[in-house]
């Protein structure tokens, strides 16, 4: 087939220096095997290959060509065939290009912004449920509230050397962090009777900056802020060693910037001996004394900062352990379980694992597709979608718990599980911020900007997680229906557990958007709070993924909100939260899904109707704050749901929604460039007759200046010697109407005949004098100094009385009287 190969081959006897190059190349990538230099018996063998593969389906050339596939020196993983030795010219599958990782390889190590030191250790905590439930901290109000006393006084034993603040951004990263050998940053100790603790966090979802001593017994403790950011001080992790026991201890984190938590009311941080989970299995529990959260005496002169204070005594001397702000969940551990999720041979079979994308960093960000196959390509069409997302703000951990349990329900071989794989199709995106998660942030990505304010983007590079789950849901509702989207997220003010949706503006839907949180409510009534709901949509929400999605088509959009803390309701009232509490909610999110989509509509009417019931009481009582009553009986449905619910501004909201960091420099360029363009830009002038008629207008205007400004400064020349710089400046600009004035200064004169303007009182008058005229040219200036008054004496009203509005703006039936009143919607009034 190659004759001139062949002969090439023939004739040739030493390898070129290219050829042992190539020949290396191949061997490095494992596709030869063997010595560079080929000797003669090599070039006879690619030879007969060579010929032998001209044509593989004769059987004349069928040695031939399995010499190729069996030859020790070349090697191909694209050509099938069996062990007889048989030629089967089928190429393989071609590689997934979004497959999940190898079942039999090592997990992809998280990869580090290049600033960030790592340390080598793996951190792993043992899951352990608490036998007795974990009460909330009754506070005694004798709480010890401790000045800050800061590095100057105290002694530092804990720094991290170089962290990217918002003077900085995310350049690049590497598995490991940043090169090099990792500094000690504890203190050495000088002996065994040295009792100083020693502070770690530089691994996984770690988060601690600084320590310092300020007593024996006593630390100070300040947060790293998120990456390329300066703010979002919450989330806390961090490792303690050499620790003594029954020793009272006192950590105070100095730096929380959030004038409200869960710890004014009782909630403890969590702990973790590793002591204690070698030897008796316990895990993370809730521990703390004299637990205080007050607002610090010092700040940055910007924003006040809070302090959380707590004591403790560790239960073993020697000890390493942990403190937390919430159970960790770490992407590690989130690979850990789908990796054997991929490695079932039953739950591969409904769940497939993919990249959704890579993150700013590299790391992956996986997509789970769980639905038993369809028999037909009719019911495969017919299937409805549910998306479920969790953790797009990392320290938020609660939601990868909640997300945990329901894909352990959803594998699992229930026959409730097998009923909704078999009439869904599940989307499933359990870590949208991997970045955040592995360098321990609170709230943003490493482009420092909050993902759930950015679903709108079109910024592809800057925020990949959020632009390509976007695009998914998109293209998923291009091929079928999606029921229902769901956000996991944490709250770090309130208690329970609950929802924030849409109101839906379809009539034909009305309320249909409240029916699955009260359904939830039902199912898990010591967890879930109806009345914590809401469904307002305010606008600066308009770029989180709910109201997105809503407004992309999916009814029910909901942020699901786990508190950091516990319950408040029934028989789990005053206590705290465990891991396995938010598990069983993933298992009452299926099982309220399967009430939700009953083919019996009784359960889906009833919370309908209890819905029309809640919501009339609630306008009732609305109307009973404005003190009037309300007879809404045929009208009341009209009612715009919008104008009785509270905003949601008790939500864990942020700011951080303007352009990523690295932008934002670019931007203030292009800013500056456009406005300098801007001011040296002039319209040219197009002709000669333009020119000149210009020249004799601004010579016209220079001469009417002059003879306007001559008489007047004649004629004030010896008052105006008198009078102050600033009231000579003010001439020019109120020369015209000085004359007009001078009829209303002798009216004041007369008035008062006794007293005479001084200086400076006509100053004052004059420049009264012209606000007001300025105020009688242009209606919408007002002049402070000067209050505009009715010039009708009847119509003028008191000082400090309020105008005599009627406050029964909505007519109500009473006694014998009968209207009929059409409501097309509520507005609650204040009055001034």
């Amino acid at each position: 087939m190659f004759p001139a190969l062949e002969t090439e081959l023939k004739q040739q006897t030493l390898p070129e220096a290219y050829e042992d190059f190539m020949y290396h190349h191949l061997q490095y990538y494992g596709y030869f095997k063997g010595p560079t230099c080929l000797s003669s018996t090599v070039h006879r063998q690619i030879e007969a290959v060579s010929r032998g593969i001209s044509c593989p389906s004769r059987p004349e050339n069928g040695n031939s060509y399995s010499l190729m596939l069996s030859s020790p020196l070349l090697k191909s993983r694209q050509l099938l065939h069996d062990d007889l030795g048989e030629v089967n010219s089928r190429l393989r599958e071609p590689r997934d290009l979004f497959a999940f990782f190898s079942t039999s390889g090592p997990l992809q190590a998280p990869r580090w912004p290049i600033e960030c030191e790592v340390i080598k250790e793996n951190i792993h905590h043992i899951e352990w449920v608490p036998p007795q439930p974990e009460y909330f901290y009754q506070p005694t109000g004798n709480e010890k509230a401790p000045e800050i006393v800061g590095e100057e006084k105290g002694t530092v034993v804990y720094q991290l050397d170089s962290v990217p603040t918002e003077d900085s951004y995310f350049t690049s990263s590497r598995v490991g962090g940043k090169p090099g050998i990792i500094k000690e940053l504890a203190v050495t100790l000088q002996g065994p009777e040295d009792d100083t603790l020693l502070f770690e966090s530089r691994f996984e979802s770690g988060n601690l900056q600084k320590a310092t001593r300020v007593n024996t017994y006593e630390y100070e403790l300040t947060l790293r802020t998120d990456l390329y950011t300066n703010k979002h001080t919450q989330w806390f992790y961090f490792r303690i060693q050499n620790t003594r026991k029954d020793v009272t201890y006192r950590f105070t984190i100095v730096n929380l910037l959030k004038p409200k938590s869960l710890y004014t009311i009782g909630m403890k941080p969590l702990m973790y001996s590793q002591l204690d989970a070698s030897t008796h299995s316990i895990g993370w529990r809730r521990e703390g004394n004299e637990i205080r959260y007050y607002r610090s005496n010092t700040d940055d002169g910007q924003q006040p900062f809070y302090c959380l204070t707590w004591t403790i005594q560790f239960p073993h001397d020697q000890d390493t352990c942990f403190f937390a702000h919430f159970y960790p969940y770490t992407y590690t551990d989130l690979q850990c379980f789908l990796l054997s999720v991929a490695n079932s041979p039953v739950q591969s079979q409904f769940c497939k694992l993919r990249t959704l994308c890579r993150s700013l960093a590299g790391n992956i960000v996986y997509l789970l597709t769980i639905t038993n196959p369809a028999r037909t390509p009719q019911e495969a069409a017919a299937k409805k979608a549910v998306v479920l997302t969790a953790r797009v703000h990392p320290g938020e951990s609660n939601g990868s718990w909640i997300m945990k349990g329901f894909l352990d329900f959803i594998l699992s071989n229930s026959p409730d599980a097998q009923l909704l794989r078999d009439i869904f199709i599940f989307k499933v995106v359990p870590m949208l911020n991997p970045d955040g998660v592995i360098v321990g942030n609170y709230r943003c990505s490493l482009a420092g900007r909050d993902l759930n304010r950015h679903y709108k983007t079109i910024l592809k590079e800057s925020f990949p997680c959020i632009w390509h789950t976007r695009n998914m849901i998109k293209r998923l509702l291009e091929e079928r229906e999606v029921l229902l989207y769901c956000d996991f997220h944490g709250h770090s003010r309130k208690s329970n557990i609950f929802l924030y949706g849409c109101n839906n503006n379809d009539h034909k839907f009305w309320l249909h958007e409240r029916v699955f949180p009260l359904m939830l409510s039902k199912n898990a009534p010591d967890k879930f709070s109806f009345h914590s709901c809401n469904f307002k949509v305010q606008k600066c929400k308009e770029g989180t993924g709910r109201v997105v999605m809503w407004r992309m088509g999916i009814l029910n959009s909901y942020t699901m909100e786990s508190t950091f803390g516990g319950s408040t309701l029934g028989n789990r009232r005053d206590t705290h939260f465990t891991p396995e509490d938010l598990t069983s909610l993933g298992y009452h999110v299926c099982d309220t899904l399967l009430d939700f989509c009953d083919p019996d509509r009784t359960k889906f009417m009833q919370c309908l109707a209890e819905l029309k019931e809640l919501l009339q009481q609630e306008i009732h009582k609305k109307f009973k704050e404005l003190g009037q009553d309300m007879d809404l009986e045929g009208s009341w449905s009209d009612i715009s749901l919008t104008d009785i619910e509270s905003s949601t501004s008790g939500s864990d909201s942020s700011f951080s929604d303007g352009l990523p960091v690295h932008l934002l420099n670019t931007t203030d360029e292009l800013n500056q460039k456009k406005k300098m363009y801007k001011k040296k830009k002039r319209k040219p002038l197009q002709s000669r007759k333009q020119r000149n008629k210009q020249y004799q207008k601004s010579n016209l205007m220079q001469e009417s200046k002059l003879t306007e400004d001559a008489p007047e400064g004649a004629g004030f020349a010896s008052t105006l010697q008198k009078q102050p710089a600033f009231f000579k400046n003010s001439e020019n600009t109120s020369s015209s109407m000085m004359k007009n004035e001078k009829p209303r200064l002798n009216e004041l004169n007369g008035r008062d005949k006794g007293t005479s303007l001084g200086p400076s009182k006509m100053t004052t008058l004059i420049l009264t004098k012209n606000k007001e005229r300025m105020q009688r040219e242009k209606p919408g200036f007002t002049v402070s100094c000067s209050p505009k008054r009715n010039t009708n004496p009847s119509q003028e009203r008191a000082p400090d009385t309020k105008p005599n509005w009627s406050r029964n703006r909505y007519p109500a039936t009473k006694g014998g009287r009968t209207t009929a009143v059409v409501y097309p919607s509520l507005h609650i009034y204040t009055y001034p």
